[in-house]
């Protein structure tokens, strides 16, 4: 298993959005936007029950994540590996991202009844580009 190194770290801390890929019950991929986190140096993301990438990743949890930095588009990490997820402290990660996001102190989007997921990604594989390591 491959662990994030400071500066790896330091670059997700930035308000990047990420392009998470999981796979469909056909194999064919399914990317989406996601916004990022890191916690206790894993990288991770926040969705929430009943989307396509829960059910995905239940089914088979590989998964991979590109975040690019929009400035710098020469400075990029991306990592693939294993997805756990968690409804643990589900709440309080997305709340942290929407302060990370949007300034906010709590997601505004909150859908009554929906149950949040916290993803964490251990990685197998991490490439960078533009980062000195």
């Amino acid at each position: 298993m491959a662990k994030l190194n400071e500066q790896q770290q330091t670059f997700l801390e930035n308000p990047f959005v990420g392009v998470v890929t999981t796979l469909r019950e056909d194999g064919s991929p399914h990317s989406t936007v996601v916004w990022v986190d890191v916690e206790d140096g894993v990288p991770g993301f926040n969705t929430a029950l009943g989307r396509k990438k829960p059910e995905n990743l239940k089914r088979d949890p590989r998964v991979s994540l590109l975040v690019v930095d929009p400035a710098e588009t020469h400075k990029w990490i991306a990592l693939d590996g294993k997805a756990e997820i968690t409804t643990d402290g589900a709440d309080p990660q997305i709340d942290r991202l929407a302060k990370k996001y949007l300034d906010a102190d709590e997601y505004p989007y909150r859908v009554e009844g929906e149950q949040r997921v916290k993803v964490r990604i251990q990685p197998d594989r991490i490439s960078t580009s533009g980062l000195d390591v």
